[in-house]
């Protein structure tokens, strides 16, 4: 039973062939979506969250640093201002 698209298009009508290929190639996106596009996009869902946890990660070590080097500023400007008061106080006590 060798039946080509000519014949089945004489025995059963052109609109009921094209809606037999027109449903055959809705199962197959169907089944392409299923088995290779979801799997993948549900990785990529895995491998986006990580990467939103290792950046948050990331901005909080960037905020630790900076409050530690602007501490270490505050610190070394305070120490500058004590070395200027006793040079200061130095100087005058010499000058008397």
């Amino acid at each position: 039973m060798d039946l080509d698209i000519v014949a089945l298009i004489e025995t059963f009508g052109f609109t009921v062939v094209m809606i037999v290929g027109l449903g055959y190639f809705v199962y197959y996106v169907w089944q392409t979506i299923t088995k290779t596009i979801d799997p993948a996009v549900s990785e990529m869902k895995a491998t986006i969250i990580r990467l939103t946890d290792q950046l948050r990660l990331l901005d909080q070590d960037m905020i630790r640093l900076q409050q530690k080097v602007n501490t270490v500023l505050k610190l070394q400007e305070n120490n500058g201002k004590e070395k200027r008061e006793t040079e200061q106080s130095g100087n005058s006590k010499k000058k008397a």
